[in-house]
């Protein structure tokens, strides 16, 4: 009897241990999108976003939608000179039923320290990634300079998009 309670025992602890958290899946998927586009792989980037997806850039025209962005990535894919953002901390966050998730994550880019955030839905088996922000950080001792080198693009800006609700 002690030797099946055992095996019992061995064999719930191995299953135990082969189930993934939705966490760890979800930063095994952000690390793998990153880690497509430092490669410069156009379809592994791609297919773990949404068909229904959205990139946000740093520029503030930037907004785009899959097609477009996918259009827009193309040249750098080809070329193999996308870009290559490693995480350096991430925060992740669940919905109740454990359908949709959301986070944040500081990064190392080539334009120095930056912040992604976004928005991943499960679709089956796997989490795909619905939203994504880019943002460049700012020291807040520093951002005075950057108001001014930002004011004359930030008032066409004004004049170019308005209010769509």
């Amino acid at each position: 009897m002690k030797i099946k309670t055992c095996f019992l025992l061995l064999f719930l602890s191995i299953g135990l241990q082969a189930q993934e958290t939705p966490k760890k899946t979800i930063h095994k998927v952000l690390d793998a999108w990153h880690d497509a586009a430092a490669r410069a792989d156009f379809e592994a980037y791609f297919n773990l976003m949404g068909e229904q997806s959205a990139f946000i850039g740093t520029d503030a025209m930037e907004n785009w939608q899959r097609k477009a962005f996918e259009a827009f990535s193309r040249p750098y894919f080809d070329q193999g000179k996308a870009w290559a953002f490693q995480a350096r901390e991430r925060n992740i966050y669940l919905s109740a039923d454990g359908s949709v998730a959301w986070f944040d994550e500081l990064l190392d880019t080539w334009m120095g320290t930056c912040r992604g955030s976004g928005v991943l839905e499960k679709a089956g088996d796997s989490w795909k990634i619905r939203h994504y922000v880019l943002s460049i950080t700012i020291p807040n001792e520093e951002v005075e300079p950057v108001i001014a080198l930002k004011k004359s693009k930030d008032s066409l800006i004004r004049k170019q998009v308005q209010r769509n609700w």
